[in-house]
Formats: C-alpha cells, structure tokens, sequence
C-alpha cells in the first residue's frame, strides 16, 4: 500500500498531532485562498512541519485537498444530522434546518462561499476532489427529499431540489456582497416553497 493510499479515506481524527495541524492549515488556506493558490511549503510552514511530513502523512497534494474536503464534508453532515434530529416530527422544520446551518457556518467565519464549489472550479474533472463534492451535494438532497416525503409534499422529489438550489445560490450569492441578506431571502423562499407544495 503507498502512501496516498494509506492517506486516502483517514478522518482528521485518525491523524498524528503533525498530520492534524497540517490538515488544519491546508483547510484554512485552501478555503480562503484557493486550492491552487496555496502550495506545499505555505502548508508545511504553517503547520511547522516538513514538506516530508506532509508527503508521509497525505501522498500528495491532491490527496490534501481531497483530505480536507472530506473533513469538511463530516463536519457539516454531523451539524445537519444534529439539527435534524432536533426536529424529528417536524418536517417541514427540517427542511428549512440546512438554511440554518448554513447561517450558523457563515457566521462563524465561512465567508468565501462552498468550498466544495470552489474547489471544483479549481480543479480538473477527474480529480477526486470532484466525488467529494458530489457526495455531499447528494447527501444533503437525499436529507431534503426523505423530509420533503415526510412532510407529503406533492412532489418531494422536486421540492427538494428547489430546496438545494436555493441553499446553494444563497452560499453563492452571498460571497460578492451584491446580495447581503441572500440567505434571508433564501429561506423565505424556502418556506413559501414548502408550506405551498406540503400537505403537512
């Protein structure tokens, strides 16, 4: 087993303390510069360790980046899945949870947008990175359509894809400024979606 394939799938928790701090580096910097702005010495330097023992612990770059989006991609399904349970009985709730989240992410300092976007912007189709971000894109439609069905929605299918979309252009259109309350926005469109297309 190489290295990258030793690396590919550990969880931040299954790091050494060094693998830890540079996968704490790389996420700040990948977020707020940019996957391809940011190389391997900023990291290493960063995170106080050699450029070898970012290699030991990820294999790779790109390793790097896909490492990070997965730690991201956890820690924002555990935020969801926590807020969800908090409404169980509650569909309709649920559904407008993910806007939520997105508000409490945004105001603790996530000011650049997805970065699950971003990075795909960055990065050519055939990068792993790609499947992360679909992973998690899928991920959060799935939570959507299983309240959307819960809730009786007409068309929970539909719903939760509008749903996704609104999410995703209020993360969007938040980051150039022009739109200061996309989110707020977003969410009241959000709840005339849902109470209109919801039995219950």
């Amino acid at each position: 087993m190489g290295r990258a394939d030793a690396a590919r799938g550990k969880s931040a928790t299954g790091q050494t303390p060094a693998g830890r701090r540079v996968l704490a580096a790389a996420s700040r910097l990948f977020y707020e510069r940019g996957v391809n702005a940011v190389g391997v010495e900023t990291i290493a330097a960063e995170a106080d360790v050699t450029k070898k023992t970012l290699y030991d612990r990820f294999g790779s770059k790109d390793e790097l980046i896909t490492a990070y989006l997965r730690e991201r991609d956890e820690r924002w399904r555990a935020d969801v899945r926590a807020l969800l349970d908090s409404r169980t009985g509650d569909p309709k709730a649920q559904m407008e949870a993910v806007f939520e989240v997105l508000d409490a992410w945004q105001r603790a300092g996530d000011r650049y947008g997805c970065a699950f976007a971003r990075a795909c912007l960055d990065l050519p189709p055939a990068h792993p990175a790609h499947a992360v971000a679909r992973g998690q894109k899928s991920w959060l439609l799935a939570r959507l359509r299983e309240a959307a069905d819960a809730a009786d929605a007409t068309d929970p299918g539909g719903l939760a894809e509008m749903l996704l979309v609104l999410h995703e252009g209020a993360c969007a259109a938040s980051v150039s400024g022009a739109l200061p309350d996309a989110l707020d926005s977003a969410r009241e469109a959000a709840r005339l979606l849902i109470d209109g297309r919801c039995a219950r």
